[in-house]
C-alpha cells in the first residue's frame, strides 16, 4: 500500500441534494484525510481544459451548461491508495449501474449528474491538482 492523493470535484447536483456533508463523511470514514478543498464557480475555459477529451462531443455544451449551474467543491484527499480507494467509493460513472453503497449508487441520477468526480490514475491527478489548486493551497498534516 502506498500513501498517495487524489483530487475530486463535487459535482452541482451533490450541491443542490445536500449531500456535501454525506459524501466528505464518507471519504473521510474510508480513512482519507483532506489536504485542500474549496469552492468555485467553474467557467468555460477552465472546463474545456478539465474535459478536454470531451470536448469534440456533442453532449460537451450541456455537461458545460452543467458543471456552471452551481458553485462546486474541489478537494484533494490523502490516503492509502487514495485514487483506488475513491473510485471504489464512488462506483461507475453511470449512476443507474452503481449498487447501492456507492457515492453515485445512493445519490447520483445518471452519467451526468453523478454527484462526484474522481481522477483516475496519480498522472490525472497530479495534472487535476494544478489545474485547480496552488501549491500554497495543499496542506501537509497528521
Amino acid at each position: 500500500m502506498s500513501l498517495e492523493k487524489t483530487f475530486v470535484i463535487l459535482k452541482p447536483d451533490a450541491m443542490r441534494k445536500h449531500v456535501l456533508g454525506k459524501v466528505i463523511e464518507r471519504l473521510e470514514n474510508a480513512g482519507l484525510k483532506p489536504v485542500a478543498m474549496k469552492m468555485a464557480l467553474l467557467h468555460d475555459a477552465i472546463l474545456e481544459e478539465h474535459y478536454s477529451h470531451l470536448k469534440d462531443k456533442p453532449f460537451f455544451p450541456g455537461l458545460a451548461k452543467f458543471m456552471k449551474d452551481t458553485p462546486v467543491v474541489m478537494g484533494v484527499w490523502e490516503g492509502e491508495n487514495a485514487v483506488a480507494k475513491v473510485r471504489e467509493l464512488c462506483g461507475p460513472t453511470d449512476s443507474k449501474k452503481a449498487a447501492k453503497g456507492t457515492i453515485r449508487g445512493d445519490f447520483g441520477k445518471d452519467v451526468q449528474e453523478n454527484i462526484i468526480h474522481a481522477s483516475d490514475s496519480i498522472e490525472t491527478t497530479n495534472a487535476e491538482i494544478k489545474r485547480f489548486f496552488k501549491d500554497s493551497e495543499l496542506f501537509e498534516w497528521r
